[in-house]
């Protein structure tokens, strides 16, 4: 996966906060943040920085992007490589 994240984790440090919790907080359904911790959906920017925000982290303390699995990230670099 190249984006994942830490909700899961944030909502246990956040006194073990409820995934309805979350969604009451940030303006979502319950099932929105079930899909968003299971992977299965990726929110807008403007959620995940509500997330950030209720959470008191940075964003890239509630999402990961690992670049070095991205194919078009890898197909860049290669490209800089070799025009060099």
């Amino acid at each position: 996966m190249l984006i994942t994240n830490n909700i899961r984790k944030l909502r246990f440090f956040a006194d073990e906060m409820t995934q309805q919790e979350l969604a009451d907080r940030t303006g979502v359904t319950r099932q929105t943040i079930v899909a968003i911790e299971n992977g299965k959906y990726f929110p807008s920017l403007e959620l995940a920085f509500r997330m950030a925000y209720v959470f008191k982290v940075s964003l890239n303390e509630v999402f990961s992007y690992n670049a070095e699995n991205d194919p078009i990230f890898k197909k860049i670099k290669n490209l800089k490589t070799t025009e060099k």
